[in-house]
């Protein structure tokens, strides 16, 4: 084994023996290379030979289930390690008010809130940073300076962040107590749902997807309230949902579990099929529906005492475009089928 250390990159190089038992080559490679004697993960090599960094006899080889051949020489290049440290970046914000204290702002769909493996740059972290300055700097942990709650990446709308450390200690206290009023605006499928009710149930990891939550009684004290702000038959009604506690996907579960998940939500919606619409309008409406990109759900109200003065605030946003957009053509099929059109 050989190890090469150029400046950007380590390649680590090994020639299979020429009696090597069949086995799949990231198997082989978990085995047998090490970087500097740290072990590398299956899992990792997997992944960097999914990104064209392993070479068979000088050949680029992309798949990890390969067989490895006797006496081949296998060359993987780890790329050289990525500071983790979030950095400024010139992001523009929409700020909906700002003290010596704390921040309150309008997120946009599509932004991540804090930098996580696959997102290390562009996300509100980021942001803040340079619209802030050297003050957010060790207030809650390196990764995310300042963030108190947050919001998934496609859910846009209010929420806040802490610019010291006395205001960061006090949010996270309240939003541990649920001592904040919160409410998300949504639009859903199906129209058959009662005027308002409470969702008590718990939320935990799905056991049958780890990138999903479900309702599990073994999972954590979940409660969400709504109620129904307008019903736009026969497709979906436009919902406020007010979080009593905050849990990872809480509404986009809770709604789901309940018959009435979000509209383009990839994780949790099932939007109906063209058979179940009542007419040609009604499913041509549904075809223009169901490219909606993203799940239906803003965070419309944020209401809160402010951690260090004690006074009364609150801050509210419309949906954004893209779901005023799609309201739009729920509406507008709504008017055109009463008028038979």
């Amino acid at each position: 084994m050989t190890h090469s250390h150029p400046k950007q990159s380590v390649t680590l190089s090994i020639t299979a023996p020429a009696d090597i038992a069949a086995q799949r080559i990231d198997k082989f490679l978990a085995n047998h290379l090490d970087d500097d004697g740290q072990s590398l993960s299956r899992s990792r090599i997997k992944a960097l030979i999914l990104d064209k960094r392993l070479l068979e006899d000088g050949r680029t080889l992309a798949d990890p289930s390969s067989t490895v051949k006797p006496l081949c020489a296998y060359a993987l290049e780890l790329p050289p390690p990525v500071d983790a440290t979030p950095k400024a970046e010139a992001i523009p914000l929409d700020v909906l008010y700002e003290d010596t204290h704390i921040i309150v702002l309008n997120k946009p769909a599509g932004m991540v809130v804090h930098p996580a493996p696959g997102s290390l740059t562009g996300t509100l972290v980021n942001a803040l940073i340079a619209h802030c300055g050297d003050s957010l700097t060790g207030i809650g942990g390196v990764m995310r300076p300042g963030i108190v709650h947050r919001l998934d990446k496609d859910t846009s709308g209010v929420m806040m962040a802490a610019k010291t450390d006395s205001a960061h200690h006090t949010l996270t206290s309240m939003f541990a107590a649920h001592d904040l009023d919160r409410r998300y605006h949504a639009l859903v499928w199906g129209t058959g749902v009662e005027r308002d009710g409470v969702i008590d149930a718990p939320l935990g990891r799905s056991p049958h997807d780890r990138k999903k939550q479900a309702v599990n009684q073994r999972g954590r004290h979940a409660i969400t309230h709504w109620r129904v702000m307008r019903t736009l038959p026969p497709f979906g009604s436009l919902v406020e949902c007010t979080l009593e506690t905050g849990r990872t996907h809480q509404i986009r579960v809770h709604m789901a579990h309940i018959g009435y998940p979000v509209i383009g939500d990839p994780l949790y919606g099932r939007a109906p099929r063209a058979g179940q619409m009542p007419d040609t309008r009604a499913r041509t409406g549904l075809a223009q529906m169901r490219t909606f990109s993203r799940q239906a759900l803003h965070a419309a109200h944020l209401g809160f005492e402010h951690p260090i003065t004690g006074e009364a605030m609150a801050f509210t946003t419309p949906i954004p475009a893209d779901m005023a957009a799609l309201q739009t053509i729920m509406e507008d099929t709504v008017a055109m089928r009463a008028k038979g059109i």
